[in-house]
């Protein structure tokens, strides 16, 4: 795949107690709304064109994803459709050269790309939910797809299948699908899926309020109005998909396809994944858990208690993951958790178990492992 732009047009015709700073971001919205038309220093903009015909609002988040920005883009132009999208890019001021390959994009497809190339880290501010804050607000569409630039959709057809079942259940606010995992060279990750359900299905609100799995943040289709407002349990959240998925279990019922539409890029430099295994491991975990608990008792106040089970349930088990994270045997084997434990594959229950009973072992093993690889590199 290409960085950049190839010569030949492969887009089918188209037809008709808040954190501050994320405070701030939200009462923005309209102000950067705004900005995407009148570009200032801080930042570069293309204008809105014919908008009142788009359908799917394509946001992407991106910060040094310059090795994989073009792969992004480009598939999004191949997905076969008969309807016009727009693709809002916002990169957080990039160092690696992501934004020369934006703008490259940008300049062969200037109806349908529009950026937001920041001269200033917004992420180091505090505004977390980059999407939420910059993205949603400039969205015209009937539905807004999602996806980080690091990802990229595999199926040409992704678009078309989910924007035809809501197009033809308009009780439904939201789909989302299964996706490869890969590593940052590409290559799949023992053929691992992110895979929340093994069949293609409905999915009530109350399961995707307590869902075990999670989905592919490339995955995601909403309805734009789902996002129009944002509630406080969003804003504040240390991630983006968790409250989506919050919002549209808020919505009504959701649909799920069990087809690997995606492709999720796994421990990635830089990634909100990376972040968290640097310094104090231990207490950033638990923070994360204290923040996700905040999260679902806040949606269960403002859903007036509708889901309360299902987010005690969620909560719960977000802090059975975190004593798995940080391998608090204790926890991890309540039996009040044996639920949680049997939710986690095979592959992980022995490892977790053969770690506990044999840890010296398992940490020589660890050390082997982390020098082959090293060696392999080299």
């Amino acid at each position: 795949m290409s960085l950049y732009p190839v010569d030949q047009n492969t887009v089918q015709p188209a037809s008709a107690g808040k954190n501050p700073a994320q405070q701030d971001a939200v009462k923005r919205n309209s102000a950067e709304a705004n900005a995407a038309q009148h570009p200032t220093e801080q930042e570069q903009a293309v204008p809105s064109a014919l908008a009142s015909d788009i359908l799917v609002s394509v946001c992407v988040v991106t910060y040094n994803h310059g090795k994989y920005i073009g792969t992004c883009l480009e598939h999004i132009l191949k997905q076969q459709r008969d309807f016009r999208i727009e693709i809002l890019i916002h990169d957080d001021a990039s160092t690696d050269g992501a934004q020369d390959v934006i703008s490259a994009w940008q300049k062969r497809y200037p109806d349908i790309i529009k950026p937001i190339l920041r001269v200033e880290n917004q992420y180091s501010q505090g505004i977390t939910n980059i999407s939420g804050a910059f993205n949603f607000p400039r969205a015209v569409g009937k539905y807004v797809a999602l996806t980080d630039g690091d990802d990229y959709w595999c199926d040409a057809h992704k678009l078309e299948k989910q924007v035809q079942y809501m197009e033809t259940h308009p009780n439904c606010g939201f789909t989302f699908h299964s996706a490869k995992v890969v590593n940052e060279d590409g290559a799949l990750v023992n053929g691992a899926l992110m895979r929340p359900y093994r069949t293609s299905r409905v999915v009530k609100p109350e399961e995707l309020v307590d869902k075990a799995v999670g989905s592919p943040f490339a995955s995601f289709l909403l309805r734009r109005e789902i996002v129009e407002k944002l509630p406080d349990y969003y804003v504040d959240c240390p991630v983006g998909d968790r409250p989506l998925e919050l919002m549209a279990a808020n919505f009504g019922e959701s649909y799920y396809f069990d087809e690997p539409m995606s492709v999720y890029r796994f421990g990635i430099r830089g990634s909100w994944t990376e972040t968290q295994m640097s310094g104090d491991y231990v207490e950033k975990q638990r923070k994360y858990a204290a923040d996700m608990w905040k999260m679902y008792h806040r949606f269960d106040e403002e859903t007036a208690g509708r889901f309360h089970a299902a987010c005690e349930h969620a909560g719960r088990r977000v802090e059975f993951l975190t004593a798995v994270n940080i391998r608090d045997f204790d926890v991890i084997y309540q039996a009040e958790n044996a639920e949680f434990l049997q939710e986690l594959s095979v592959h992980d229950r022995f490892f977790i178990g053969f770690e506990h009973r044999f840890p010296r072992l398992y940490q020589g093993l660890r050390r082997l492992r982390s020098a082959d690889r090293k060696k392999r590199k080299e």
